[in-house]
């Protein structure tokens, strides 16, 4: 009787946790989703745009529409600088900000707007590089984060861990529209959302 009584007991248990775990990351998933698909309408003095891969001389199609974004924003007067980052993903190419740069000169953004690094490599290098770019300039002290939808969420939060003023500016459009794309991408950046919790990297 006992016996069972600490089977039952150890099944309860365990059914308890993994109840618990996967209503947490159910959750996380959803707040990443919503996070990134309200409408905001932040103004800032700058937009960091997060890199991407290009593709030779141009931007991926998931790194053109964050540009796309970011000149949209600057346009509208949401924003008064423009910061592209992103280092060399494959050797003989140039670095993703140097290509969101031209791209964004050649569509009317003045150059004396444009900031730049080339040494990132993940979102967090990104982020660190463009606050070092910025550097002391007490004219840049807020900044609109521009990214895909999905990946708001993870990146703001280590911008405002990094001490910025920080607020999402999702891309109103991307190259993540089929529902498998989507559940791939949510399900990656929900688990480097955690990873980033426990680690902070």
């Amino acid at each position: 009787m006992n016996n069972k009584i600490a089977k039952q007991w150890k099944l309860w248990i365990s059914v308890t946790i993994i109840s618990a775990v996967l209503f947490t990351i159910s959750s996380t998933a959803i707040s990443i989703y919503l996070y990134g698909n309200n409408s905001y309408n932040y103004k800032a003095d700058a937009a960091i745009v997060l890199g991407a891969a290009v593709w030779g001389e141009k931007p991926s199609p998931v790194f053109r529409e964050r540009i796309n974004h970011a000149i949209n924003l600057y346009k509208n007067g949401n924003v008064k600088k423009i910061i592209f980052t992103g280092g060399v993903g494959e050797i003989n190419e140039p670095a993703e900000a140097v290509v969101g740069q031209r791209y964004a000169i050649a569509r009317g953004v003045k150059a004396s707007d444009i900031l730049i690094e080339t040494q990132s490599r993940t979102t967090s290098e990104n982020l660190q590089n463009a606050l070092a770019v910025v550097g002391t300039n007490q004219k840049l002290t807020k900044f609109l984060i521009v990214s895909d939808p999905l990946h708001l969420k993870r990146a703001v939060l280590m911008a405002r861990n990094l001490g910025m003023d920080a607020y999402p500016s999702p891309t109103p459009t991307t190259r993540y529209r089929s529902f498998s794309s989507q559940m791939e991408f949510l399900g990656r950046e929900t688990y480097f959302y955690f990873v980033y919790l426990v680690f902070k990297i």
